[in-house]
């Protein structure tokens, strides 16, 4: 059957105490920049649910974009009847027979919001289930754990059926836990990162450090790619270019050679902490995962973490790339950072990259280099900026804050 409306679900976690209208009007706004494609779809608020009448609208491409909608635990497609128990007892037929695969076992649950409704709870479920079991061949009831269950919702304007529930990512709404910045390279992990962030609630601007000409357009392109994948999630994002090449040629001449990767992320941090400084974000964005490489042993987290002053938020660091690689492929980005296209964090790496740097080695070799804080302010002023929208870049002057 076609749906008439959209039944969705805030969940608990984002509705408790004074927060619960900041939280729920951030879902709304989110939705709301969904449905500009759709004018003839009207959005009804209650507590703790919203609904969506269709009005003829497609449900499947809406569905598909409320599945990126973070603070969104889940939704149901809803057909609606009058509040008479035979028509929703035929309307409830006509759901079940209208699936493609015919369930073996269902219940029925009836959630009665009208207490002027005629029918008790009770009664309405063996009403309309002792209906429908005689009329589909084979079918059981099952009160434990039914194939399918039927929903009836009976509310003061009709009765709302379904039979189905759709998950979203849930967790907080976009933006509610205030800005950071993500330093998203061309691999597997930052991508996954980013989407753990925005789940917590947290708007992302990306930071992508080059090395052209040794790194290619092509590579610098694919990052492009891996944030207009992010931004089905965010609707935008702001993605930040920044050279790297002049600062890494300098340390490959200056730096003790197995200490070279650690001076580099060094230098990312307190690049990447002057963007936040100037863009208002509160902390960094990395995917690091402990142990999966020399920089991201406990002793290298350490001395190169000590470069920035903003906390440091690693949502893999406790997971492998077993556990990350099906988070990558699900939301869409794995295939983008498979592509083999180099980037800055492959140039110029020792031998030997040093496991257990000495946090005083590397702080006395940086205070006597005259050059370093000039070419990190060089680095920041060339800076790229541009808005990476869902379909790709734009402008930074077309800028706008979707959500």
């Amino acid at each position: 059957m076609k749906p008439d409306l959209v039944v969705l679900r805030m969940g608990e976690l984002t509705l408790k105490g004074k927060n619960r209208s900041k939280f729920e009007n951030r879902v709304i706004q989110h939705i709301q920049t969904i449905l500009r494609a759709y004018p003839q779809v009207a959005l009804h608020r209650e507590y703790g649910r919203l609904y969506l009448r269709l009005h003829g609208a497609p449900y499947e491409p809406i569905a598909e974009q409320l599945r990126n909608v973070f603070g969104l635990f889940s939704f149901s497609p809803a057909v609606q009847t009058a509040l008479d128990p035979v028509i929703i007892q035929q309307a409830a037929l006509e759901l079940v027979q209208s699936r493609s695969n015919p369930p073996a076992t269902f219940k029925v649950e009836v959630k009665r919001v009208n207490k002027l409704f005629p029918m008790n709870t009770p009664e309405l479920a063996r009403f309309v289930g002792g209906y429908i079991l005689p009329r589909i061949p084979g079918l059981k009831v099952d009160v434990r754990k039914p194939e399918l269950q039927l929903v009836i919702e009976i509310r003061e304007d009709g009765a709302y059926l379904f039979d189905r529930v759709e998950a979203a990512p849930g967790g907080f709404p976009l933006g509610t836990n205030g800005k950071a910045m993500l330093m998203l390279s061309g691999g597997i992990d930052s991508p996954v990162a980013g989407w753990y962030a925005m789940r917590k609630g947290l708007k992302l601007e990306a930071v992508h450090f080059h090395s052209y000409p040794y790194t290619s357009e092509r590579a610098k392109h694919k990052v492009r790619e891996l944030a207009s994948q992010l931004a089905h999630y965010s609707g935008c994002i702001r993605l930040h270019m920044v050279p790297l090449t002049e600062i890494q040629l300098k340390l490959k001449q200056n730096a003790q050679e197995n200490l070279l990767v650690t001076h580099t992320r060094r230098a990312m941090y307190r690049l990447c902490e002057r963007l936040a400084e100037r863009e208002g974000a509160r902390a960094i964005v990395t995917g690091e995962s402990l142990g999966q490489v020399a920089s991201q042993t406990l002793p290298s987290l350490d001395v190169i973490g000590r470069a920035s002053g903003l906390p440091l938020l690693r949502p893999l660091i406790m997971m492998d790339k077993q556990e990350i690689i099906p988070v990558a492929e699900r939301i869409g980005t794995f295939d983008l950072s498979i592509q083999p296209y180099e980037d800055c964090c492959t140039l110029f790496l020792p031998r030997s990259p040093s496991t257990n740097p000495n946090v005083h080695v590397v702080e006395r070799q940086e205070a006597v280099w005259g050059w370093y804080e000039e070419l990190l302010n060089d680095a920041i002023a060339r800076t790229e900026t541009e808005l990476v929208f869902p379909g790709g870049p734009q402008l930074e002057e077309d800028d706008q804050d979707l959500f």
